[in-house]
């Protein structure tokens, strides 16, 4: 699997839609997998929600609850969830924006027999993310190789009007794909992934802080904002009908090395969901808290870090050192290349981290969850012990222990 799609909060249950080969671990035969969650940990995986077809493949968007069924699919007493996806022509010559409904909450789901709702007969137009903002449907969806997100409106989700454009702006080292529009507060968050160009290598996310005027983005300025500074969290958007809580969620890989991870039968998992917030205008990320709780280290320092094992050589070591917030898996990593550091100017003062392990990932919290870095790890069982190295203080430790020393 990869790209997360249709994410939404209904009845009690997360839906979680993504890219997915029924019929292999690589890329491929593009239909929407689905599973849900009551949690966003424990997770159901149901059958295939949208096939592709022989000709075409199901790519990336997102789905809403049409709750005053201005769509008509269903009724106000029981609303259709509309799915609005991008259909490739498998030749590529074309891609347009198409609608798939459920009235049975998400079980299963039937094209609208008017698809495509919109087509520019462009070979590159996708990814539409659809929110409902101030009483009509804004669909927010990519110029891939324009470096441009298009903004389009809609009373009833299947005529669309075109508003504006944003970008080219900030970080154009590859396309960009899979944008996300969302308000926090007073203010307005565009996401835009972009392949490669990362802040390394290959895959990467960032963002633009600024002001929705109902028509379109205008960004507060064109800095360059990373979502993650790891390799591997990509593609990510947030889960439409959840109030005011924004919860993120990325694939956990990179497309310079995704088809290559050695994990059979399956390949590819998603980050551990996120809540965001803003802090001026940077985001923000905050685990959303498992049942149970985290394999998790936590700690305080300036000039020193830990040492997460797997055995005495397979280890992954975060921290800060030289002024630069670290985290470096070349003890954790197979011959895969990829950047083994990463590297993060930090703040002056003592860096507070929450570092989350298991058995195929790092995900790092660090300076309240202003920086972020995820990365795979390739070991043969979970990273469970740790050492510190230099200058660590208020170390506590949830389902791991600590190395004995001396």
């Amino acid at each position: 699997m990869n790209d997360p799609n249709g994410l939404l909060y209904y009845k009690g249950k997360y839906h979680l839609f993504f890219q997915h080969n029924p019929q292999a671990n690589v890329w491929g035969n593009m239909s929407w997998g689905h599973a849900t969650s009551a949690d966003l940990y424990n997770w159901e995986e149901l059958p295939v929600a949208i096939p592709c077809t022989p000709t075409s493949g199901i790519f990336s968007g997102s789905a809403v609850v049409d709750f005053e069924n201005t769509s008509g699919f269903g009724s106000k007493e029981n609303p259709p969830i509309v799915a609005i996806y991008t259909e490739h022509q498998n030749d590529e010559s074309n891609q347009s924006q198409c609608l798939a409904y459920s009235v049975d909450e998400g079980l299963t789901f039937t094209k609208y027999k008017g698809n495509p709702v919109l087509d520019l007969n462009l070979p590159n137009f996708r990814d539409p993310k659809v929110n409902w903002i101030d009483g009509q449907w804004i669909m927010t969806l990519a110029l891939p190789q324009e470096f441009k997100i298009s903004f389009y409106s809609s009373p009833n989700l299947k005529d669309w009007t075109y508003l504006s454009d944003f970008g080219p702006a900030a970080e154009v080292g590859g396309i960009w794909e899979c944008p996300d529009l969302f308000q926090i507060g007073d203010k307005w968050v565009l996401i835009v992934s972009l392949n490669p160009g990362g802040f390394q290598v290959g895959s990467g996310t960032q963002y633009f802080v600024g002001n929705w005027n109902g028509k379109e983005f205008i960004a507060d300025d064109v800095q360059t904002r990373w979502i993650d500074y790891g390799r591997d969290n990509y593609a990510g958007v947030t889960f439409s009908n959840t109030g005011d809580k924004k919860i993120f969620l990325g694939w956990m890989s990179n497309w310079d090395y995704a088809v290559k991870v050695p994990t059979d039968p399956w390949r590819s998992a998603m980050t551990i969901p996120r809540e965001l917030s803003l802090q001026g205008n940077t985001l923000v990320q905050t685990p959303i808290e498992k049942p149970g709780g985290f394999p998790e280290v936590s700690f305080t320092t300036n000039n020193g870090g830990i040492r997460i094992h797997e055995s005495k050589n397979r280890y992954a070591e975060i921290g800060v050192r030289n002024g630069k917030i670290y985290v470096d898996t070349t003890h954790a990593w197979d011959e895969i290349p990829a950047p083994l550091v990463q590297e993060i100017p930090a703040p002056k003062t003592e860096v507070d981290f929450r570092v989350i392990a298991d058995r195929g990932s790092i995900e790092v919290f660090a300076a309240g969850g202003t920086v972020v870095i995820t990365n795979l790890v390739l070991v043969e069982s979970a990273l469970h012990y740790i050492e510190t190295v230099g200058e660590v203080n208020n170390l506590k430790l949830q389902q791991l222990y600590r190395e004995q020393q001396g």
